[in-house]
């Protein structure tokens, strides 16, 4: 696999199965009311309209979705171990952090 195919696969398994990183909700998507928040964490783990316009690079590390009167957008970054830097090679699991950020469409 290359480096692009090796990020992808990291962060859909972060995206679909919330393992493998840290999973950080706004206080926008917190403020729903819990069925909701429920069903927006669903549509994260099964978002699949990948496209040139939000997967540019082919890592699968943004999405964004209309839910009820918002849009929803989610995100990952790559940070080195201390969460201070951002990851020098976000292929390597063993030197990054994977954080999988959901906010709504004001918060981005």
């Amino acid at each position: 696999m290359n480096k692009t195919e090796i990020i992808r696969e990291l962060n859909d398994k972060l995206r679909t199965t919330f393992t493998g990183g840290r999973i950080l909700t706004t206080i926008g998507i917190r403020s729903k009311p819990v069925e909701d928040v429920s069903r927006i964490l669903y549509k994260v783990q099964h978002f699949s309209d990948f496209n040139k316009n939000n997967n540019i690079y082919g890592e699968r590390d943004f999405g964004k979705f209309a839910f009820k009167d918002d849009v929803i957008i989610w995100k990952i970054d790559y940070y080195d171990k201390n969460y201070r830097f951002m990851s020098e090679n976000p292929a390597d699991p063993t030197i990054t952090n994977r954080v999988l950020t959901i906010m709504t469409g004001e918060e981005y």
